[in-house]
């Protein structure tokens, strides 16, 4: 037989393309159009469809990048269309090569209710199952001129203030249509068996029946009446469609889903109505497809359509109630996960779980986070805390150096927690359920022979209207055919139960899952992880000096209602293209502004707080003290100067060593404090800095520390996202001088200030040695402007470190520091949160900050056989995708090199930074409401009143070290008893019991990087 497949395959999609799919809308009439232009920002509903419209026609422009146009649709049905199913068919200006990521539009009623979302592939209105024929139809239409900004170039399209005011689109088809579902239902055949053929091999003959099976289906079809012959065309496909799947098929379990990332190359306020069409699409679907399951991630989201959009979000509920509608995810946002803070990737948790239960009824079983950018080793640990059973996530299949080995598998973290995971071999959380799509799940996936089925997220995300009734054609004809996977729409837990249960025994992944791509999202948009850090830092403050106050200070009311909407705010931003920096330039300027307001209102809830009790050294409750004095307070979970942890007073005299500052032969200057000797040389840069308890000096020999390096810094794609290994090709050392002086030396502290130009940019540092201290503090102002270069802070150590330490949420993770095997090698840039580490037996030294993440750790053996370990720090970036002015401008970033640091000593460091002590008017000593004693490892993350208002206390805990601890907690309140919960603040009913002795304490012992979250109840209340 001739091989004439290439013949059948062009002419199927020849008939497919010009004649069976535009022979599903049929008869068109074209609608009257009318327009109203929305001026500024969107409007509420009511108001626009109370404007006055004027005329518009199709190939109008319309849409000034982030404006809104409202269209007024009006016709009548035909008389001889009765009987017949009608549709509208709105094409907006659609390019369909491009599900999402540009203009869309929610169709409405005359009374303001929505129908559906318009995008490229969901074009479509249903008028009539049955026309009259001769009724009147009449839609509204909010459309947004959202630009397209996903072609990774420069462009001041990303912020509406400088965009411009140039229409973007044109109005295509506005049309009543007669809906045809044979021919529809004749498209969906096709397109299955088609796609199907496509993925089976020349030597399979299930590939050639089903080629002969489609032409014999062409010959059945005449052109010149495709709809009176679709059902003939049909019956020659029934019998390669009724044709059962394999015994040994693999199982998909497909779960609809429409990935919409809370912002990204849109606003937030834009992301607020992406839901609302998402979710009107959802809803309307399940009505006419009962089998639809759809799952939704992301609290957040449903929180703005509750707010914004009340009715649609009772659509919802009544889904959720019928177990269509599926809530999953359980945390806020789907953040980041390499720089959230501890407590506040707790409070993910905490805040998305919460409102799933109290809007729903529903505890989420399943971990959500498809597309964030790596995931920290401490995440397995807080998704049993927060409830949850199951991990889900993708984006790993998005490596670069090596292909992970697991599809499914037990991850563990790095305190032993182990969460049943899953990567969907699809490779996409966006699937169409295509046969191409299918048949890559089925080969891709490595369980073979263990495991037998896979999950497959399907849907248009981020503005592509989720779901499609073409997709759930596909899944019902996908669900039992010879050739394919055997697909069913069903839950994500449903997926998770039966595959647990068939693959108990699947192998373990331990510690972080790194993401070999994407390593510039730990630096790029310095301002925003500022912002971010420094409310995590606030966060902490306000609550453990609020709740102090509450049991302390008799009338003060603990700030539930500010504490909650400040955290939800915060939570926000750290979704992964917000504090990643990924976003367009929009969503960073209107983060700054965010982050600034919150910065004055937790200072205020600080201060508020601290007032209180400054004057309630007697516990006269008047908050009035007599202006005399200064009292310390102290967050950090450490004593500081004689200064308790949680605790305040007035500053102790303590005996220490001044700092004895001298120029230094040759230029420059040195600073000793009997601990620390530090020489800055005539460049500015940290020639030697020696541990003199230790008589040890940190400094590589000729090295030089806090040496800023430049580098070019044009990846290969992504500009934001992506550092490429290749930059560190070239570099520019800075080292030529503007300016060196020794700006202070008052024996409390020495400040060195060096000045250097480069570029078109200019950077002020300041090093400072305190007494007492074995840190050097570096303060650096930088004035930024440089393109396309990323900027480091190198640290050269005289140290032979085989790893790094570097902090993650609640403990920390280590790395190695050579690149024997690939997957080292593609670790060439590192997160850390508040230090990284590097050690021998005996001596080490770490590099703490205030507001980097982004690191590299690499390792040297010099002629005279020593190791230098040299540490950098990531200072800034300056992509121009997708926002071209990325970090340009000033910034204050600080950090600290402290040689001789032990970890403890790093998380101490660390901590101090970012918990500066605070000076309040006043005489009174504050007693802290919680102490660790004899705890060494074992510290405070977070103190504050109970969510509830019972009044009771709640601490959470958790071991730095990594090994095992023993303390006791003490309380600065009489305790009645105390409970182990979970992160919701409920019963943990682990088997473990906390008992109150008969001293008031509470004995406590802690596993390796163990969270422990302790309720504890007070004696007398007092709310």
């Amino acid at each position: 037989m001739h091989d004439d497949r290439t013949l059948v395959e062009d002419r199927l999609a020849r008939v497919l393309k010009e004649r069976i799919r535009p022979a599903v809308h049929r008869d068109p009439v074209p609608l009257t159009v009318e327009r109203w232009d929305a001026p500024g920002e969107p409007v509420p509903v009511a108001e626009a469809l109370g404007a006055a419209y004027g005329p518009a026609a199709a190939g109008d422009p319309w849409g000034p990048a982030w404006g809104t146009t409202w269209l007024r649709l009006t016709g009548r049905v035909p008389a001889e269309w009765a009987g017949r199913t009608v549709e509208a068919v709105i094409d907006l200006g659609f390019d369909r090569m491009m599900p999402g990521f540009q203009c869309e539009g929610l169709a409405y009623r005359r009374d303001g209710q929505a129908v559906k979302g318009l995008n490229p592939y969901n074009d479509w209105v249903r008028i009539a199952e049955a026309a009259e024929g001769g009724e009147e139809v009449e839609l509204f239409v909010e459309a947004a001129a959202n630009p397209i900004l996903n072609e990774a170039e420069p462009s001041e399209l990303g912020d509406r203030l400088t965009a411009g005011d140039e229409p973007l689109y044109r109005l295509a088809r506005m049309d009543l249509t007669v809906f045809e579902p044979q021919v529809w239902e004749l498209a969906q055949d096709l397109d299955v068996v088609g796609g199907l053929m496509s993925q089976l091999g020349v030597e399979d003959a299930l590939r050639w029946t089903l080629l002969r099976a489609i032409e014999g289906a062409l010959d059945a079809l005449d052109l010149e009446d495709v709809a009176g012959s679709a059902p003939a065309a049909r019956e020659r496909l029934a019998g390669v469609l009724a044709s059962p799947a394999h015994a040994t098929a693999h199982r998909i379990s497909a779960v609809g889903h429409a990935h919409i990332d809370s912002a990204w190359l849109w606003p937030l306020r834009e992301t607020v109505r992406k839901v609302a069409r998402t979710s009107a699409n959802v809803v309307a679907l399940m009505d006419d497809h009962p089998e639809f399951v759809f799952a939704m991630s992301q609290a957040q989201q449903l929180a703005w359509l509750k707010e914004h959009r009340p009715e649609i979000f009772a659509r919802v509920r009544e889904k959720v109630a019928d177990g269509t509608f599926v809530p999953v995810g359980g945390m806020w946002v789907e953040s980041d996960t390499n720089m959230v803070g501890g407590e506040a990737m707790a409070r993910q948790f905490v805040y998305g779980k919460r409102f799933f239960l109290e809007e729903f009824g529903i505890e989420t079983d399943e971990v959500w986070l498809p597309d964030s950018f790596g995931y920290t080793g401490a995440l397995p640990q807080l998704v049993k805390l927060s409830g949850s059973t199951w991990f889900l996530t993708q984006k790993i299949s998005w490596s670069r150096t090596n292909t992970f080995p697991h599809h499914t598998f037990w991850w563990e973290g790095i305190d032993g927690t182990r969460v049943f995971t899953h990567f969907p071999p699809v490779d996409t959380y966006n699937s169409d359920l295509s046969g191409r799509e299918m048949a890559h799940a089925a080969r891709n996936y490595r369980e073979k022979g263990r495991g037998t089925r896979s999950l497959a997220p399907f849907g248009w995300g981020d503005g592509g209207g989720g779901p499609t009734r073409e997709m759930l054609a596909r899944a019902a004809r996908l669900r039992d055919l010879e050739g394919s996977p055997r697909v069913e729409i069903e839950r994500p837990s449903a997926f998770f139960g039966k595959a647990h249960e068939e693959y108990p025994d699947a192998p373990v992944w331990v510690g972080e899952l790194y993401l070999e791509l994407h390593r510039g999202t730990y630096t790029s948009q310095a301002k925003t992880k500022q912002g971010n850090r420094h409310s995590e830092s606030l966060l902490r403050e306000a609550e453990l000096w609020a709740a102090t106050a509450a049991v302390a200070v008799d009338g003060y009311a603990y700030p539930y209602e500010e504490l909650e909407r400040i955290w939800k705010t915060v939570l926000l931003h750290q979704f992964h293209d917000i504090l990643p920096g990924s976003s367009i330039a929009w969503v960073h300027r209107e983060a700054r502004e965010t982050y600034a307001r919150l910065r004055e209102e937790l200072l205020a809830l600080v201060d508020g707080a601290q007032r209180a009790l400054a004057g309630n050294g007697n516990g006269d409750g008047d908050g009035s003290g007599d202006g005399e004095g200064t009292v310390v307070f102290n967050a950090a979970p450490h004593e500081r100067g004689g200064i308790p942890a949680g605790g305040a007073a007035p500053r102790p005299d303590l005996p220490q060593a001044p700092v004895h500052a001298e120029e230094r032969a040759g230029g420059g200057f040195t600073l000793a404090n009997g601990l620390l000797r530090v020489e800055i040389d005539a460049r500015g840069l940290v020639v030697s800095a020696v541990d003199l308890p230790a008589g040890r000096e940190a400094i590589a020999p000729g090295a030089a520390g806090n040496l800023l390096q430049l580098h070019p810094d044009l990846p290969n794609h992504w500009d934001a996202w992506d550092v490429d290994a290749f930059y560190r090709n070239s570099v520019c050392d800075l080292t030529d001088v503007e300016a060196l002086s020794l700006e202070a030396a008052d024996g409390g502290a020495a400040t060195v200030e060096v000045a250097r130009s480069f570029g078109a940019s200019r950077v002020v540092q300041r090093l400072t040695l305190r007494a007492g201290t074995r840190v050097l503090e570096v303060d650096t102002e930088i004035d930024w402007h440089e393109r396309e270069k990323i900027l480091k802070a190198a640290f050269p150590l005289d140290v032979k470190a085989d790893a790094s330490a570097a902090e993650t949420q609640f403990g920390h993770v280590f790395r190695p520091t050579h690149t024997n095997t690939s997957w080292e090698a593609a670790k060439f840039e590192i997160c850390a949160h508040r230090w990284i580490q590097v050690g021998e037996p005996g001596w080490g030294a770490a590099v703490v900050n205030d507001s980097t993440y982004g690191h590299d750790v690499t390792r040297e053996v010099r002629e005279d056989g020593g190791q230098t370990t040299t540490v950098r720090l990531s200072l800034l970036r300056a992509p121009r995708y997708p926002d071209p002015e990325t970090d340009q401008g000033s910034h204050r970033l600080r950090y600290a090199l402290a040689p001789g640091a032990t970890i403890g000593d790093a998380v101490r460091e660390g901590h101090g930074l970012n918990l500066p002590e605070r000076l309040v008017p006043g005489r009174a000593t504050v007693e802290p409401l919680v102490t660790v004693v004899d705890g060494g490892a074992i510290v405070a993350e977070a103190v504050k009143m109970a969510d509830d208002r019972t009044g009771d206390v709640v601490v959470r805990l958790y071991e730095s070290a990594g090994g095992r601890a023993r303390g006791r907690l003490v309380t600065g309140f009489p305790l009645a008893a105390v409970e182990t919960t979970d992160l919701l603040e409920r019963p943990l009913g682990d088997g473990r019991e906390h008992t109150v002795g008969e001293d008031g304490g509470v004995e406590l012992a802690l596993r390796p990087f163990e969270i422990l979250t302790l309720r504890l109840r007070r004696a007398a209340a007092r709310g």
